[in-house]
């Protein structure tokens, strides 16, 4: 639970920098910051990235026989790829409900709305610190 929680925390601050930044190259110098309590659980999943990581290395039988290099990239794009599924899983659930609070509809490299490809590097790079946050405490594979 306290993982959870972290990640959710985590999540949130991120899409606050993120949207800020987003606000500032659109000429608002107030940099508001925008995210929803929708968001919290969804970024609360991130906790799930490590053990689904772990048992990925663990299925292909790497036992820590690859550089920590090799593991990092290995384990950013599974996070990726399991972020952006969750995004377009959640996202269209919830605007089957009508409350998706995010809508990417328009913008490049957009898939039914719900997902942009060309976030794929901050993906990536959120999965690797969702799994270095919660696995200070489980042996974590990564540095």
């Amino acid at each position: 639970m306290e993982n959870f929680i972290i990640c959710g925390l985590t999540g949130w601050g991120l899409e606050i920098l993120l949207t800020s930044a987003e606000s500032l190259a659109a000429g608002d110098w107030k940099m508001m910051g925008r995210t929803s309590l929708y968001m919290f659980p969804i970024y609360g999943l991130g906790v799930l990235l490590g053990p689904i990581g772990r048992g990925v290395d663990a299925w292909i039988g790497d036992f820590g026989e690859i550089s920590v290099r090799d593991r990092i990239i290995r384990h950013g794009i599974l996070d990726m790829v399991l972020i952006f599924l969750t995004e377009y899983l959640t996202g269209s659930l919830l605007r089957r409900f009508g409350i998706c609070p995010w809508d990417y509809t328009g913008r490049m490299l957009q898939i039914n709305g719900v997902i942009r490809l060309d976030f794929a590097p901050f993906w990536f790079g959120t999965g690797l610190l969702f799994e270095y946050l919660t696995g200070r405490k489980t042996k974590s594979p990564l540095p």
